[in-house]
């Protein structure tokens, strides 16, 4: 739907496909699971508050509210009296495309703005397709156990997953580990090669804007 930082949009096929109705996404971010298989029943849950009300507006959003949106060009800035009349959640949404990669809104376009006619019109179709979706702005913790399919993408244990708002600082990965293990259904999660915290095996290697990553996955179906 949106930019935004590891986000999985282009690896998202190399995942299993989904075996149930309903897929859960504890850590929300970008839902790139979620939009490839955007018919489901999607339940989304995302902590931080910026990325939790964009989904929010997004959902309600109809096609002619994206269209709406004003581009940018370098050098304005959202913070300006000259976008005074967009709400925070219009400036939240905006601000994913003007630095793709970011991993917090932005309010000036940076040097690879994504913020154009050609991106807020695949916007402008993608909401229509997420009217059924439901986020909840919370800790993963907070969807008590169903089954489906769980998509699992926390902040990775190694480097990179410091740069998210709630990042790996202090981050309990044995709780997560058996939060996850007591899932009921599908489940999928996400990681790097540089984490030990699940028996994670190989899944693809991937080129990001600096390195090249290996990505890891942990599966189970029940």
């Amino acid at each position: 739907m949106f930019y935004y930082y590891g986000r999985k949009k282009k690896i998202i096929n190399y995942y299993p496909k989904p075996l149930y109705d309903t897929i859960i996404e504890p850590f929300a971010g970008s839902a790139a699971y979620g939009m490839e298989y955007h018919d489901k029943n999607v339940i989304l849950v995302e902590k931080n508050p910026k990325i939790a009300n964009a989904w929010k507006y997004l959902i309600k959003a109809t096609t002619s509210d994206i269209l709406q949106l004003p581009l940018l060009e370098k050098g304005q800035c959202l913070n300006s009296d000259e976008f005074k009349s967009l709400t925070d959640d219009e400036k939240g949404v905006i601000g994913l495309f003007l630095n793709p990669g970011s991993s917090t809104p932005k309010k000036s376009p940076g040097n690879f703005c994504a913020w154009n006619e050609k991106n807020r019109k695949l916007l402008s179709e993608d909401v229509m397709k997420v009217k059924h979706w439901h986020i909840f702005e919370d800790d993963y913790t907070c969807v008590s156990d169903l089954i489906g399919t769980w998509y699992v993408d926390p902040p990775y244990a190694g480097n990179g997953g410091q740069y998210y708002r709630f990042g790996n600082q202090g981050f309990d990965y044995e709780k997560l580990s058996e939060w996850i293990q007591g899932r009921t259904g599908q489940i999928i999660v996400c990681e790097n090669s540089e984490a030990t915290w699940m028996d994670f095996k190989p899944l693809v290697d991937i080129q990001g804007q600096k390195h090249r990553t290996k990505e890891v996955i942990w599966y189970r179906e029940n």
